[in-house]
Parts: structure tokens; C-alpha cells; sequence
């Protein structure tokens, strides 16, 4: 595909920002479903470890890039990547885009304290939005309860909050049974959203070390966060 770039087995989506919202903005006029993975070097190298997993990002329709690394491989790889596209900033910006548009939205994910806090602050930022259902993260994939309800109430997007891998299985093992959306897997965002979680200030973002901004954060992170270098050094590996 020519606007793709394979990054270790993984097309991504060679775009800038505003084209991305653009191609989503599509997709809901035309009511088609779609299924889109936000993804950092964290989801890369566990989809190089997890044939599975693999396969849920290989079949969706659009990988974008989500962090900084992914855009220095794909220059390693002489394939430069246009933009980084966050999920955070992607959520934000389809927001202001359903605030105006009228854009039903599914909000997935989180505790429940966290899930409220962070729709009551998506209606106070954007208040004509239409938030038609929401749910907190913590249930069995197999549960029937939230894919039923997402069904009856046919939302234009749906963002996802489960974290890696979990948001996108949900995604891949219900996909076939919704009619219409689009389907996005946002991870930690709602827990910036709810202000739980502070995000990187523009300066960490700039240099490329929003990661190690979320690292002093939260220390806990600290065992996910290897798998940068490992996957930097397997991007130098496979350009070898």
C-alpha cells in the first residue's frame, strides 16, 4: 500500500494529522465502520512477541503512529512518517469535531469515578456534544452487557479505554457484530481527561520525551518502558 509504512510487520498509515481526522470525518459521513489502533513501540513489540495480537492490528484499517520512536524507525527504515498522531490529541480533535457536527460518542474505559469525571469534563469543554452512552473498563471481554447496549445505540465513534492489548481484542472480538462507528483505541487518555493523569507540558512533547515525562510520573511504568530500546534495536536489526 503506498501510504503505508511497515514498521517490524506493522502498516502504519502515512499521514499528517489533520488528514487522518479528515479520512475518520469520511468514514462517519459515509456510516462506514472502522477500526482504528492507535500504536507506540509498546503494541509493536508486543504484537512481534503475540501472533494474536498480531493479527488484531494487521486487520485493522488504519495504524497510526503514536509515539515518538515509531516515527524515528520509520526514518531509519528510510520511510519517514509525515506526523505523530496521538490517540489523546486524536480524541480531542474528533471531539471539537462532534461538538459541531452533532456526532453521537460511546465513552469506554477506566474506573467508574474516572470514566464520570472524564465525561463531565468533555461536556463542560464541549457542551454540545452528544455523549449517548458510556461505560467504566472493568468487565470480562466476553461480556455481552456493553457490546449489546453499543448495538441499540449505533454511536458515530466509539473511543476505547481499555490500555493495550485488551482495548483492541474487545475491538477485534465484537467488530463484526456492530453495524456502524468508528472504533478507537485511546488507552490513558481518559485518565487525562479526568485529570487523574497529568499530561507531558508542549516542551517534554517537542523533544520527543513526553515518555519520560510519564515515566517520573508514574515510576510504575518503568518495566513497560524497556520496550523502546528493544525495539529500537530490533528496528536496527531488521535495517541491517
Amino acid at each position: 500500500m503506498r501510504n503505508r509504512v511497515n514498521v517490524l510487520g506493522i502498516q502504519f498509515i502515512n499521514t499528517s494529522f489533520m488528514g487522518m481526522v479528515k479520512n475518520i470525518r469520511e468514514q462517519i459521513l459515509k456510516e462506514c465502520k472502522t477500526f482504528i489502533v492507535t500504536a507506540n513501540p509498546e503494541i509493536v513489540m508486543y504484537a512481534n512477541e503475540d501472533k494474536e495480537y498480531m493479527k488484531i492490528i494487521q486487520e485493522a484499517d488504519y495504524v497510526v503512529p503514536d509515539g515518538s520512536g515509531i516515527l524515528l524507525a520509520s526514518k531509519r527504515l528510510k520511510q519517514p512518517l509525515q506526523e505523530r498522531i496521538t490517540g489523546y490529541d486524536l480524541m480531542m480533535e474528533l471531539l471539537k469535531e462532534a461538538n459541531d457536527e452533532n456526532w453521537s460518542i460511546y465513552f469506554l474505559g477506566g474506573k467508574e469515578e474516572v470514566n464520570i469525571k472524564a465525561v463531565n469534563r468533555i461536556q463542560e469543554q464541549f457542551p454540545k456534544v452528544n455523549i449517548i452512552g458510556r461505560h467504566h473498563g472493568y468487565f470480562s471481554l466476553d461480556d455481552e452487557k456493553v457490546p449489546n447496549e453499543i448495538r441499540s445505540l449505533k454511536p458515530d465513534l466509539v473511543f476505547v479505554a481499555l490500555g493495550f492489548p485488551r482495548q483492541e481484542q474487545w475491538i477485534y472480538r465484537h467488530y463484526n457484530t456492530f453495524e456502524k462507528g468508528v472504533f478507537i483505541g485511546v488507552g490513558g487518555s481518559v485518565d487525562v481527561l479526568a485529570g487523574t493523569v497529568k499530561r507531558a507540558p508542549q516542551f517534554w512533547q517537542k523533544i520527543q520525551l513526553e515518555w519520560l515525562y510519564r515515566l517520573l510520573q508514574q515510576p510504575s511504568r518503568w518495566r513497560r518502558m524497556l520496550a523502546l530500546p528493544k525495539f529500537l534495536l530490533k528496528v536496527l536489526k531488521t535495517k541491517q
